[in-house]
């Protein structure tokens, strides 16, 4: 039996050059977990967005092809219709949550598809607590992590029970044990789910199928051990670190940053510290801990965007923040201008700036018209630019492809003497690629990753 299957997809989105698919076919399963894996814009996002009937329905463009979802063609069906069927939780989460509410949140697609009034908030409750967020039900939404709020889609997504669930980057803002436990729940679910992934370790260990897409066609289409043994000679960042675990230790200088027993707390009593931190000249340190256990809190107070209500924060040059989710704010039309506006305008350094974080050739793209991880690279190229002494990222590999997190891995670690880098991450392979230095919050320890 087939549950969905896509037949000869080409895809292009309004005014772009190229086609997001090109000629993809393929069929989905009853109870299979597939894992879309391929490089920042390579169309996996836009291939889950066909099975759900928002290509081309919301997003207008040329579509040549046939997608049908349990027998419907999705061309002819529009995605409310499709709504009992499939369930989608996008890239984003900021961007898809609708009330100010956790548990409203959660009981909105419940009441849109008719379910008995009596079954919603039972319903509602059980997905909150199979994410692990039943704490959360009374919570503010503005109020959350970024991970909590991650999680707080998920269950709007379970609570609808769909045949054919579709996660973009499901994991991004995760803590590990919550990534864990999101693809053991997967793992046991009885519907379709298809998870695209750049943190790809957890799901490879729990998919039954793996998809490889680049440049919009399907490269790889293949069991789980048929398509390990692929990775393993053809993309083998997809599988594991690629760097030397022998490392010199950092050459550090004076101290850029200090922090004493600073504490930050919002209305709803939530925040960070009292917390101790210290960085010099040539460190990057990585930030990890629990979603909500105030490591974007911490980082904001390094980079000078929060002043501490407790304690006190020296610093020894000019910072610069990277914030999670840079594309909100994007002013620009295009590439270049956006990378230039922090230094007064000056297409040459914006120019080389893209060139660092590998988008050369971008320079008259819209910012918009990008892949989330693409956007990622413009807005550190926004950073990088200005050349700051202090440069704190948050969550920057959100989006990025193995083969890119590398990338960004040795160029931290190339330029780590000009300047000292804070890195907030749920990434531990990444933190072990860069970081001097894990500083975990929550745990109340440090450990050391790299000597």
């Amino acid at each position: 039996m087939v549950l969905a299957r896509v037949e000869g997809l080409t895809y292009r989105h309004p005014e772009a050059e190229r086609p997001a698919l090109e000629d993809v076919s393929l069929e989905l399963h009853p109870g299979e977990l597939v894992c879309v894996l391929g490089p920042s814009g390579s169309g996996k996002s836009t291939l889950l967005r066909a099975l759900a009937g928002l290509v081309p329905h919301f997003h207008g463009g040329s579509f040549v092809g046939r997608v049908e979802l349990g027998g419907r063609d999705t061309r002819r069906a529009r995605p409310s219709e499709l709504a009992g069927m499939v369930a989608s939780v996008f890239q984003d989460p900021e961007d898809q949550v609708v009330f100010t509410q956790v548990e409203n949140e959660v009981e909105f697609g419940l009441e849109n598809l008719g379910v008995p009034p009596t079954e919603i908030p039972r319903r509602a409750r059980e997905a909150l607590g199979a994410v692990g967020i039943g704490r959360l039900a009374m919570r503010r939404t503005p109020e959350l992590s970024a991970g909590e709020l991650q999680r707080v889609c998920l269950a709007a997504a379970l609570a609808l029970r769909p045949q054919l669930l579709l996660l973009d980057e499901p994991t991004s803002q995760l803590d590990p044990a919550a990534a864990a436990g999101l693809l053991e729940l997967l793992a046991e679910l009885d519907a379709t789910v298809v998870v695209s992934e750049q943190r790809p370790a957890r799901p490879l260990e729990h998919c039954d199928r793996v998809l490889f897409l680049e440049a919009g066609r399907l490269l790889l289409d293949a069991p789980r051990e048929t398509a390990l043994e692929w990775l393993a000679a053809n993309r083998p960042a997809y599988l594991g670190r690629s760097r030397s675990d022998h490392r010199e230790a950092p050459v550090t200088g004076d101290p850029i940053l200090v922090m004493d027993e600073v504490a930050y707390s919002y209305a709803e009593n939530r925040g960070v510290g009292p917390s101790s931190l210290e960085l010099a000249r040539g460190e990057v340190v990585a930030l990890a801990g629990p979603n909500g256990s105030g490591k974007t809190t911490l980082a904001k107070l390094a980079a000078g965007l929060l002043e501490p209500q407790q304690g006190e924060i020296v610093r020894g040059g000019r910072p610069a923040y990277l914030s999670q989710d840079p594309g909100r704010y994007v002013v620009a039309e295009r590439v270049d201008e956006e990378v230039a506006l922090g230094v007064g305008g000056d297409h040459e350094r914006a120019r080389a700036a893209l060139h660092t974080v590998g988008l050369t050739g971008y320079d008259d793209r819209h910012p918009r018209d990008l892949s989330s991880g693409e956007r990622e690279r413009v807005a550190l190229a926004s950073v990088l630019v200005t050349d700051p002494e202090l440069l704190v990222l948050d969550e920057p590999t959100r989006g990025m492809d193995p083969e890119r997190k590398n990338a960004l891995a040795q160029l931290l670690r190339r330029e780590a003497a000009k300047r000292a880098t804070v890195v907030v991450t749920h990434d531990l392979r990444f933190a072990a690629d860069v970081a001097d230095r894990l500083v975990a919050l929550g745990a109340h320890q440090e450990a050391v990753v790299a000597a």
